[in-house]
């Protein structure tokens, strides 16, 4: 069980990888490989933001009222082979926020990456495929402000397909990804085949 649940921690640490590693621009982009139903989608998320938000855009938690997550947010760098670091598998209910990046509320994608589960327990971001359009999801930044993000959609994409300029390239407005494993487990690989990533959008409220 534990070489099982390791599995998911490697794939998650080698299929997220960083804005330095971005395809080419010549590249096909990469198709989902599920997208949650529009029947289940929201009629109409709510409105975007402005423009950024002021301050200091350090974020210090974050909740997703939907699947009931709640968590501090740890910073998050690279690791020495160009991936983006995770948060200690030990501690699987906490999630981390690329800190490379922009801030929660500035413009461009603020990415927050969270474990599906670990050696023995299950992770911050296990539900987070049951996110739909329009959820909530709120951070708390350093200068006592809130970032309102609503959820725009839900992918699932194979691993050997991730998105990397689509999570981490330059957007105009601010921006959420939230990112898991998910896909089907390989067995004879020991790893998921896919990531879960969530993308949404800063609203007014």
């Amino acid at each position: 069980m534990k070489v099982a649940i390791l599995a998911v921690w490697f794939t998650l640490l080698l299929a997220v990888t960083g804005p330095t590693d971005f395809p080419a621009a010549d590249a096909p982009a990469a198709q989902p490989v599920a997208t949650h139903p529009a029947e289940h989608a929201a009629a109409d998320p709510a409105e975007p933001a402005a423009g950024p938000m002021p301050g200091d855009s350090r974020p210090q938690s974050i909740s997703i009222p939907a699947i009931r997550v709640t968590s501090t947010l740890v910073p998050l760098g690279l690791n020495a082979d160009g991936s983006v670091e995770v948060p200690p598998i030990e501690k699987s209910m906490q999630a981390g926020w690329y800190r490379l990046g922009p801030g929660a509320g500035q413009a461009g994608p603020f990415v927050v990456l969270g474990h599906v589960d670990s050696y023995t327990d299950v992770g911050v971001f296990l539900r987070l495929r049951d996110l739909r359009r329009g959820d909530l999801i709120n951070v708390e930044r350093q200068d006592g402000s809130r970032a309102n993000y609503v959820v725009d959609r839900v992918e699932e994409v194979r691993k050997d397909e991730f998105p990397t300029q689509e999570v981490y390239g330059d957007v105009a407005r601010p921006e959420i990804r939230l990112i898991t494993c998910g896909g089907t487990f390989d067995e004879s690989r020991r790893s998921y085949e896919g990531n879960v990533i969530v993308f949404g959008h800063l609203t007014r409220s």
